[in-house]
């Protein structure tokens, strides 16, 4: 059976208020981050989620393990309680995140080389262009 889970962290990354979206799903975490700037309710945190969520970039999946826990709601209200004093993401999601942020660097890098590219074609071409109405009159 596949498991899917999800887990938002929201800290303070001076000078915003950061959230974290970890996903992992068959033994893979993926993550993506989000800034909220101003410390978020948790009304706003939700609507964000219902309204945000599907448009959430995902860093490529790090492979992860995870341990089988049990379904005692005790338990559960001990690791919520204990989850809730922890801050921070942790180095799975730091890693996930480090690949989302190379990705999109490479594919700044390119396109910002295509950019360069078109615009030094442009010139040449009205260079050519007035050498052209230059000679025309002659």
């Amino acid at each position: 059976m596949d498991k899917t889970n999800g887990v938002l962290t929201v800290f303070f990354d001076d000078p915003f208020w950061v959230g974290v979206f970890e996903r992992s799903e068959d033994g893979r975490l993926s993550a993506a981050k989000v800034t909220f700037g101003a410390e978020p309710k948790d009304s706003e945190v939700f609507d964000y989620i219902l309204k945000a969520y599907t448009k959430l970039q995902f860093s490529p999946a790090v492979e992860t393990s995870t341990k089988q826990t049990a379904d005692n709601p005790k338990r559960r209200q001990r690791n919520a309680r204990k989850q809730m004093a922890f801050s921070g993401i942790g180095t799975k999601s730091q890693q996930a995140l480090k690949l989302l942020q190379e990705a999109m660097k490479t594919e700044r890098r390119q396109l910002s080389r295509e950019q360069r590219e078109a615009e030094k074609q442009r010139q040449f071409d009205l260079r050519q262009q007035k050498r052209r109405e230059k000679h025309k009159g002659h």
